[in-house]
This record gives C-alpha cells, sequence and structure tokens, in this order.
C-alpha cells in the first residue's frame, strides 16, 4: 500500500516515476474500471516500466463509471458542472483528507503561508450549485487564511469592490480568486490600481460570454485591475492536485503532479517539447480513485515541466477549468 507521505514528499523526478508505477499497479488490482480499461489495451502490467508505458484512462470514464480504487466509504462525492440536462462527471473520495493536504500543500509550495493573505472569491457559478471541488478548497483557504475581511461574494459587486479597495490601500495582501466571465464584470463596473492584490482567474466563460484567447483576455484583466500578470489555476473534479501559474499562462505542477502531452492522432504515443497535442495528466493525490487520465485539453510542454493549455478538442464539453479556445 502507498502512503500518502510518500506522494507529498516526493523530491525528484526519479522519486515520482518509482511512486507513480507502484501506483499504477495497485490502481490496476484494485480499481476495476481501470483493470478492465488496461486490459481492453492488451496492457502487459509487468512490462510497464516508464511513465509513457501508463494506460491512460480517457475523462470521459468519470461520466459514466464509478472510478474508486477501494471499498472505503466515499466521504465527498465532487462533480462537474453543466447545463441542464447534461451529463456531469463524478469523483467519488473516499479520503478527502488526500484532497486536503494536496491543495494545502500546494498553496503553500506557490504562495507561502496562507495567513500572510486576505482570500477573496468570485465565483457564483460554482456557489449556486453543490458538489464543487473548487469551492471546497476555496472554502476552507478562506478558513485557514484566519483573515476576518476573507470571504465569499456573489452578486454583491459594489461590496467586493469597496473590500478589494479597502484592503489593497492597506497594503494587505490580497488574492482575488474569480471565475472569468464575473472578474470582467467587476472590472466593467469599477477600474482598479491594485499594488498588493494577486487577481487568480480559474477559467470559464460558463456561457455568459464569448470564450476568447488567453492573451487577450489577460490583457483586458491586467488593464482592469491594474496589475502587471494574471494568475490562474489548473484544476478539475476529477483531479484532486491544481497546477498553478503565476502569469503568461504557464502552469506549473506541485512534486506529485505531472503533464504528458499525447499525440492527437495517435492516443498512445507523445509528442516532443513545444508540440501541441492532448493533455496527460499524472495526479498522485488521486490514490483512491484513477491517478492516470486522458483530459480533452489541448497543450504543450516545457523541458522544465511547466505547461500551457491551448484550448479543448471540439465535441468536448465547455468546462469550467480554465480552458479558453486557440
Amino acid at each position: 500500500m502507498i502512503h500518502p507521505l510518500d506522494i507529498f514528499t516526493i523530491a525528484s523526478h526519479k522519486q515520482f516515476e518509482k511512486i507513480a508505477l507502484k501506483v499504477f499497479r495497485y490502481q490496476y488490482e484494485n480499481n476495476h474500471v481501470y483493470r478492465e480499461f488496461c486490459d481492453f489495451l492488451n496492457t502487459d502490467v509487468q512490462k510497464v516500466k516508464s511513465l509513457p508505458q501508463i494506460p491512460f484512462l480517457p475523462i470521459q470514464f468519470f461520466k459514466s463509471h464509478t472510478v474508486v480504487s477501494n471499498t472505503d466509504a466515499v466521504q465527498e462525492t465532487f462533480t462537474s458542472s453543466g447545463t441542464t440536462g447534461m451529463i456531469t462527471s463524478k469523483h467519488l473520495v473516499t479520503d478527502v483528507s488526500l484532497y486536503e493536504q494536496s491543495y494545502r500543500l500546494a498553496f503553500s509550495e506557490f504562495y507561502g503561508n496562507i495567513e500572510d493573505y486576505a482570500v477573496l472569491a468570485l465565483l457564483p457559478s460554482y456557489l449556486e450549485r453543490s458538489g464543487s471541488s473548487l469551492i471546497y478548497m476555496v472554502k476552507d483557504l478562506i478558513e485557514l487564511s484566519n483573515n476576518e475581511h476573507s470571504g465569499f461574494y456573489l452578486h454583491n459587486y459594489d461590496e467586493l469592490i469597496a473590500k478589494l479597495m479597502e484592503l489593497d490601500n492597506s497594503g494587505q495582501n490580497v488574492i482575488l480568486i474569480g471565475v472569468t466571465y464575473a472578474l470582467l464584470d467587476l472590472i466593467e463596473k469599477q477600474k482598479f490600481q491594485l499594488k498588493n492584490t494577486i487577481i487568480m482567474e480559474t477559467g470559464g466563460m460558463k456561457g455568459q460570454r464569448k470564450e476568447m484567447i488567453r492573451e487577450e483576455l489577460h490583457q483586458i484583466l491586467c488593464d482592469g485591475f491594474g496589475v502587471p500578470r494574471i494568475h490562474s489555476e489548473y484544476g478539475m473534479t476529477e483531479l484532486l492536485s491544481q497546477a498553478y501559474s503565476l502569469g503568461h499562462g504557464i502552469f506549473e505542477c506541485p512534486s506529485w503532479m505531472h503533464i504528458l502531452i499525447r499525440d492527437t492522432e495517435d492516443a498512445l504515443s507523445y509528442v516532443d517539447y513545444g508540440k501541441t497535442g492532448g493533455v496527460n495528466i499524472i495526479d498522485l493525490a488521486n490514490l483512491n480513485s484513477c491517478s492516470f487520465i486522458a483530459t480533452q485539453d489541448l497543450g504543450k510542454k516545457q523541458p522544465n515541466n511547466s505547461f500551457e493549455i491551448l484550448g479543448r478538442f471540439d465535441n468536448s464539453d465547455i468546462r469550467g477549468c480554465n480552458l479558453m479556445v486557440i
């Protein structure tokens, strides 16, 4: 059995690969959906010796199957957003402490001590439904910040504008986490010149506005908030880890998460650095579901393991996990 401590203390790529292969074998043995998928591909488990040899489960399986790797009771069910009648993804989480460790450690790695910030959240479309993993994370970060000014905002933009200006002017470090369309709504009501605030967009127009390319979007947000760059969070219902961009749409993963870029014409082969392909994600925090997921996102990866998200495959759902059209 793999201990969570092994996952969250990975210090090198070699160590990551060793644990990932151990997780692969564990999930093959204990996740019947993943096992059937691997068997369908005629995978010889004993011959899987490197990351590219591991089969990646198409993300759509989270809509149609129960993807779990143990028989423990389900503690949380995270669901994706979707329009009426759309089949949504379900991520059954049997140990929510893995999720909490993952996002707390990742936040600390990229941003330092949460208590140094006031956390303001503008996530209306997420707040207005149940089962959002993003709301679960942000609610916890708000509580961990231990700051009386931290909190959620729904459609009370005037109140948020006043709070944001008050905190920024006082010298308080602020993180404003917002769904894309709501951040655009905010700067249409008020232009800012923020000096102590990080703007973090979580992606997603949610059908409220037309999709736009990242460069255009981030320029509008930079101008509207008066900040030099826009941060981004890349996550999804089917993952228990997030990647973060500190600007310019370049994402980095915590040490227990890894990206591979598959060939769009051949899902079982991979493309070189700098070339566009489908994004495959290894998320070792998904120990109790499936750690090897082939997403519907298009991206490219650099040699230092940073990556960009460039859009989505045709016919995939409009998702709220930081996707923009090419």
